[in-house]
């Protein structure tokens, strides 16, 4: 049986259809580190906008902001992960807004930027990086391939548990 090539319409990398499940994810920074989480656990994306910061709340809760008539807690991801980033680009930065399928409050992720949406399949994904006790939420890391045949290279993307981590915060 021969295999069949595909072009993602979210990219240029090729892949082969062989019965692997495609996922969707959202691709951002932090730092100077890409990260990533599943598509189907955001809402939207938003532009950055005046955060309220709520005094008394842990070291990663930034504050809150008004979405369109609704109170939303935003979380400093670089600070509740320890990255430490030396400039602050709020112009570029987004806030990612978690389904509430996924939280128990209306909540968004503060993160440097938003860069793609991607399809990947199971193979890209190295599951075997996260810690053996489970504290990490760290689901794996995906290996991206960039550019094209002459000049090919491949990113690590770092995949979020990102219900695990709200979870975690009580979220």
């Amino acid at each position: 049986m021969a295999e069949i090539q595909y072009v993602s319409p979210h990219n240029t990398r090729m892949g082969s259809l062989q019965n692997e499940e495609e996922l969707q994810i959202v691709e951002f920074l932090l730092g100077k580190n890409k990260f990533a989480l599943n598509l189907f656990d955001v809402k939207e994306i938003v532009e950055y906008t005046r955060i309220t910061p709520i005094p008394g709340s842990g070291k990663y809760i930034k504050g809150i902001i008004d979405l369109r008539g609704e109170i939303t807690t935003i979380i400093d991801l670089k600070a509740k992960l320890e990255i430490i980033s030396s400039k602050d680009h709020q112009d570029q930065s987004r806030i990612i807004v978690i389904d509430s399928s996924v939280t128990k409050s209306k909540t968004g992720i503060l993160v440097d930027d938003v860069t793609t949406v991607l399809s990947i399949t199971e193979s890209e994904i190295e599951k075997k990086v996260c810690d053996e006790n489970g504290s990490s939420f760290i689901l794996g890391v995906i290996r991206h391939k960039q550019g094209d045949k002459e000049s090919d290279h491949v990113e690590l993307v770092i995949w979020l548990d990102i219900p695990g981590l709200l979870k975690e915060m009580g979220q």
